[in-house]
């Protein structure tokens, strides 16, 4: 057992300082919670596609290269599910609203990446069951009806959702969780290769196992942060910020049972994702309310639907 707990110990201890060793090859720590600026009242790392030089940045594709592919595949999964009769036509009241309530959020997204202002953006609708929606590098926008239908989505828990699916295509997080899986995965084997030879024990498996938990810690990093630029462009855009607390008590709802153990899913826990969002109202509604040409404490309360069960 003494032997097993120096064994964990020793993988833990090879794969941090492997990693660290991969950042520091970067020329910067970009481990979670680091290099954090403050803009707009919420707390972002900033992008890193000019300040990311030299070979490292070759590890990860090229923007031009990951936009030209994001748009090859957007048009592939298009062109299926209108081939599988799956993509609610245009002329659908459904795929109006998205598109409206787009046409309102795409104007504010600049501030958060400037290269939006180029993006070809596009909206569309799956027929689904599945509760999910995303948005692909480029502004590359699809819901799936199941979201809408199952969560009885008002506007602006849509915007909510919209906005965070934006965040992550603004805030680069594709590219970024590429970058960071690379150097886990690097890390992963030079220590899992340097400490089984060393034990005389093949720990590769533990060690990999271990990057993976890292690359989910980054992932639910960015989901924190995609909650929170989010519903600052919803809430810049005429939408009420109050909404993604609503959004996230109805997701929890809806999964009540199997819901996943946080330590292991790329999203926080519901109850972490409120309460952060309610630590920035003080930011967000001033956003809101100046929009509707009023004040916060002239705000009605929020108003929404009652999830179905």
């Amino acid at each position: 057992m003494n032997r097993l707990i120096k064994h964990g110990a020793a993988v833990v201890l090879a794969l941090s300082a492997a990693t660290h060793g991969a950042y520091a090859a970067r020329g910067q720590d970009d481990r979670p919670n680091q290099d954090q600026v403050v803009q707009d009242g919420i707390a972002v790392k900033p992008l890193k596609r000019n300040s990311i030089g030299g070979v490292w940045r070759d590890i990860a594709a090229p923007e031009e290269a990951i936009n030209q592919q994001s748009a090859q595949q957007y048009l592939a999964l298009m062109s299926k599910a209108k081939q599988e009769g799956a993509l609610v036509p245009e002329s659908d009241p459904r795929v109006q609203r998205l598109r409206a309530i787009a046409k309102r959020i795409i104007p504010n997204t600049a501030r958060w990446n400037p290269d939006a202002q180029q993006w070809k953006w596009q909206v569309n609708l799956l027929q689904s069951g599945e509760v999910n929606a995303f948005c692909m590098p480029g502004g590359r926008i699809a819901f799936y009806t199941g979201i809408i239908d199952k969560l009885r989505l008002t506007d602006d828990e849509i915007a909510a959702v919209m906005g965070h699916e934006i965040a992550h295509a603004l805030r680069e997080h594709g590219r970024d969780r590429q970058s960071k899986a690379t150097a886990t995965g690097l890390a992963s084997q030079l220590g899992g290769a340097a400490l089984s030879a060393w034990l005389g024990v093949d720990v590769r498996g533990a060690t990999n196992a271990a990057g993976q938990l890292l690359v989910l810690k980054f992932s639910r990093d960015e989901e924190r942060e995609a909650d929170l630029v989010g519903l600052d462009i919803a809430a810049r855009s005429g939408y009420d910020p109050r909404a993604g607390v609503v959004l996230w008590n109805k997701m929890a709802a809806l999964n009540q049972s199997g819901a996943p153990i946080e330590l292991l899913s790329t999203h926080p826990g519901g109850g972490e994702r409120i309460e952060q969002i309610e630590n920035h109202m003080n930011v967000l509604l001033p956003l809101y309310a100046r929009s509707k040409g009023t004040s916060v404490d002239r705000l009605p309360p929020y108003r929404s639907n009652v999830a179905q069960r």
